[in-house]
């Protein structure tokens, strides 16, 4: 099997975080959905030949990365590719951490780690925190609903190393037990405000914040939905979302 990982170009979102701070970005995904044990109110997956979106019996808003992996073929195939590779590792953490190393981009300063999927196992989300330890240089990233292995590492996530909880996952009771600094979509800026929440716009609450915030609900939203409703308001109020082209283009 071919070991090759894909890393991504840094999206609409991300060029604007990469802009202000005068920093490389590059990106790491896998198949939504698919990768995501924890995954509830936005839980899809889009069927790996032929894209048809299949969302969870708890979803209340689509993931915007599997839309992207429904609607652009070639998102799909290199996604899988990522995920059949690091599966294929069969060794620890330690070995996975190797691989992941070994397949970084020449060329970057901040990795945002997924942006579709999620730490699917613990192996996996100590392999990260491995490869973050040995480049102390570099800057990683990532949300996650997989907080069961969050808090299992609680003193031993490498300091360059920033996780965000996303909220509405199986586990979002450890979110206040732990305190974890969470993400929690909203529907309006009102509702943001209401909730005492700053916007990210460019993820760089995510990548270095320490408090709390806010994401805009963005995407493809299924028609007539609750989520769809309140993605239209916005594009009325002149929200046109991140990215008219959400496909990730390839490093």
């Amino acid at each position: 099997m071919n070991n090759d990982l894909t890393f991504s170009q840094a999206n609409a979102k991300l060029v604007a975080m990469a802009k202000k701070l005068k920093k490389r970005i590059k990106a790491f995904t896998l198949p939504s959905g698919w990768t995501c044990p924890a995954a509830k109110d936005c839980l899809s997956k889009a069927d790996r030949e032929t894209g048809k979106i299949t969302d969870g019996a708890e979803t209340e808003f689509r993931c915007f990365a599997a839309s992207s992996e429904s609607q652009y073929k070639n998102t799909r195939a290199m996604v899988w590719r990522n995920f059949d590779a690091i599966r294929s590792v069969k060794g620890d953490e330690l070995e996975l951490a190797d691989l992941l190393q070994s397949q970084l981009p020449k060329a970057f300063d901040i990795l945002r780690v997924h942006v579709g999927g999620d730490f699917f196992s613990q192996k996996y989300f100590d392999a990260w925190l491995e490869v973050a330890r040995r480049m102390p240089h570099k800057h990683f990233y990532a949300y996650t609903k997989s907080l069961n292995f969050w808090v299992k590492r609680f003193g031993e996530i490498p300091a360059n190393f920033s996780l965000t909880a996303s909220d509405g996952g199986k586990y979002d009771h450890l979110i206040a037990e732990h305190d974890l600094k969470n993400a929690r979509v909203v529907y309006s800026e009102a509702e943001a405000e209401e909730l005492g929440l700053e916007i990210d716009h460019d993820d760089y609450h995510a990548a270095y914040g320490k408090e709390s915030f806010a994401l805009l609900i963005h995407g493809t939203q299924p028609k007539g939905s609750k989520a769809s409703q309140a993605l239209q308001e916005l594009k009325r109020k002149g929200w046109n979302g991140y990215s008219k082209r959400q496909e990730l283009a390839n490093a």
